[in-house]
């Protein structure tokens, strides 16, 4: 009898150990619109972690992007989310313009993983190719208080342009603009994102476009490191024959300091082990790089992120 009930006892306690040996690790990454960059490759990531991460589970949510996704994850309404720099830098200060009424004191970096570009897009037919063939024109510009809204303010900005110079200004994200500019509703449309966004892939398949140049000496007045000149390649979108001179700005990986070390530790060093299966999911994570994934980061790193790159000899 006493050994039938040791055995049962020792038995309820495996029960009761189990689940918390082996607790499960929730994953959810916060991305964008869908037709954006960081949707795809944040579907990717997700399959990543699941997959070799063991006692993981993940899921995905479509946001408003760089802005909500760092104050869900300051919340701890997700543990990883993709960023624009400047937002990222906005949140850890504290600025409420930028949408952030106080400093997000549990964001910590995870990666550096792509450059955005801004990418002005207008109508052929709206015979805009400058900035300045912009004013008294319709723009969209983005999400309000989207990264691409922000981004938009200070690219005009740096050009001497204010919303009031447009005709018209719509505040929308990249799919619906997109279908705007296909009704003919605006000329122009401010979108940063990866090159190759399926949003203006989709527009230019349909319509002709002219991606509209953002000049060197205009990116220099921006006056931020995290805003760098760049080019739309030729040949990006169809009807764009040669370089055209933007601005570009680095894309983040963000986590919060209530993710446990060992489980950043292990999504870091998945993302890079499977690089490759995240440039299968879009052509922008090739620009991830270990040489500089931990460098320029607007806050501190998270300590399981900072261990890989110790290991790595990248930091």
């Amino acid at each position: 009898m006493k050994k039938t009930l040791m055995a049962a006892a020792v038995a309820v306690a495996s029960m009761v150990a189990a689940p918390m040996a082996h607790a499960e690790q929730f994953i959810t990454v916060l991305t964008g619109g869908t037709s954006g960059v960081y949707y795809p490759l944040g579907v990717a990531l997700s399959k990543v972690y699941a997959d070799a991460i063991p006692d993981v589970r993940t899921s995905v949510q479509a946001t408003k992007a760089s802005v909500e996704n760092l104050n869900l994850l300051q919340q701890g309404r997700g543990e990883v989310g993709f960023s624009l720099g400047d937002s990222v830098a906005d949140a850890w200060a504290g600025n409420e313009e930028a949408g952030f009424r106080n400093k997000l004191d549990k964001l910590r970096g995870l990666a550096a993983v792509y450059p955005n570009f801004i990418q002005i897009v207008a109508r052929k037919d709206s015979g805009i190719t400058t900035l300045e063939d912009l004013k008294g024109k319709r723009i969209s510009v983005g999400a309000p208080k989207s990264g691409t809204e922000l981004n938009a303010r200070k690219v005009f900005g740096a050009a001497g342009m204010t919303y009031k110079d447009f005709g018209k200004v719509e505040y929308l994200p990249f799919a619906e603009s997109v279908e705007l500019m296909k009704n003919r509703q605006i000329d122009a449309t401010l979108l940063s994102a990866g090159l190759g966004v399926s949003a203006i892939r989709d527009l230019a398949s349909v319509t002709d476009i002219t991606i509209v140049a953002v000049p060197a000496d205009v990116v220099e007045k921006i006056g931020e490191p995290v805003f760098i000149a760049e080019n739309v390649p030729a040949g990006t979108y169809n009807g764009v024959d040669q370089d055209v001179p933007t601005v570009a700005i680095i894309n983040f990986l963000i986590t919060h300091s209530d993710v446990p070390e060992e489980v950043v530790y292990e999504m870091t060093k998945q993302m890079f082990e499977k690089k490759a299966e995240l440039v299968s999911a879009h052509s922008a994570a090739n620009g991830i790089d270990i040489g500089t994934a931990a460098k320029g980061m607007p806050l501190p790193l998270h300590p399981g992120a900072e261990r890989f790159y110790k290991e790595q000899g990248a930091l």
